[in-house]
């Protein structure tokens, strides 16, 4: 039964009765929940379409365990079993956004009965996930979120940027469009090992802006965790709600990823990144109807 309970049984409490108490259940939760309960609770809040359509041996499978350990996850919640948490998602599910699921299972039953092994082939599958993730943000994304995540990009004196590995990519991206607009930007690149020491001339006047995926890069961790303790406000961009950057960020951008390929798309968080800088834009030009991102070339 080792790594199946919790490491610290909670006081009982009745179980959630809607979808957003059994979510803030859960964050409450994780960091006194075993590695088990861990894995499951970033799959049911990475995946609440899925949860809410799939059988609990299939949503065990794709976790890599046995469907016990989600029968006993449930209960540990105060549920009878799996089955009555499932339907605190399929009632979430009831309520999204008209079509929105009838084209994610289009898209992916178009996979499924694709044999198309050739280079476009696989080109083709990429697209179309990317199709369904792009589909996905606009759903976990709130407006009050990315107006915040703009007003603290606006108003901070510099703007801090760190995001390591192939996170990489998307902070540069950021540093690149942000300094066309005229914000001062200093990317914490780790080349050097300075990283940890340049981040460490921040200051409350100023911005963090952080983006990590699994497995969460440590010296990015910490220097979000550093930045949050002393007042600087952090705009992070991460896989899930559970992330370990998710305590320390004053807003928090969730791009769940799927285990597809090898290789992850970049191209719902660079979504992300653009639409935030646009925001920005729309903030320093003044102009919320045409907002423009100045060139290097001007051509």
């Amino acid at each position: 039964m080792q790594g199946f309970v919790m490491k610290q049984q909670p006081t009982p409490t009745a179980s959630p009765k809607d979808y957003e108490e059994l979510i803030r259940l859960i964050h409450e939760r994780h960091d006194q929940m075993s590695k088990t309960y861990q894995k499951i609770s970033v799959y049911l809040t990475q995946n609440p379409n899925e949860v809410a359509v799939q059988s609990v041996n299939t949503i065990a499978e794709r976790c890599g365990m046995h469907a016990s350990s989600f029968v006993r996850f449930a209960q540990a919640l105060g549920y009878k079993g799996f089955k009555e948490l499932q339907v605190l998602f399929q009632k979430r599910l009831a309520t999204a956004a008209p079509g929105f699921e009838a084209r994610i299972k289009a898209l992916d039953n178009e996979l499924m009965n694709r044999e198309d092994r050739s280079e476009y082939g696989f080109l083709h599958d990429l697209v179309v996930r990317d199709i369904a993730s792009l589909q996905d943000i606009l759903e976990r994304t709130s407006g009050e979120d990315l107006a915040m995540a703009a007003d603290v990009i606006e108003g901070a004196d510099t703007i801090y940027l760190i995001g390591q590995l192939r996170s990489a990519p998307v902070v540069e991206l950021l540093r690149y469009i942000l300094t066309m607009l005229g914000k001062r930007c200093v990317l914490l690149d780790p080349g050097g090992g300075l990283a940890t020491h340049m981040a460490r001339t921040m200051k409350s006047t100023d911005a963090l802006i952080a983006v990590s995926f699994r497995f969460y890069a440590n010296e990015v961790v910490n220097i979000v965790e550093e930045a949050q303790k002393i007042g600087v406000p952090v705009v992070a961009i991460s896989d899930s709600t559970l992330s370990p950057l998710a305590k320390s960020a004053k807003v928090l951008f969730s791009v769940p990823e799927h285990d597809y390929t090898f290789s992850r798309s970049l191209a719902a968080p660079m979504c992300l990144a653009q639409a935030l800088t646009v925001a920005v834009a729309a903030r320093v030009q003044k102009d919320d109807t045409a907002p423009r991102i100045p060139t290097v070339t001007g051509i």
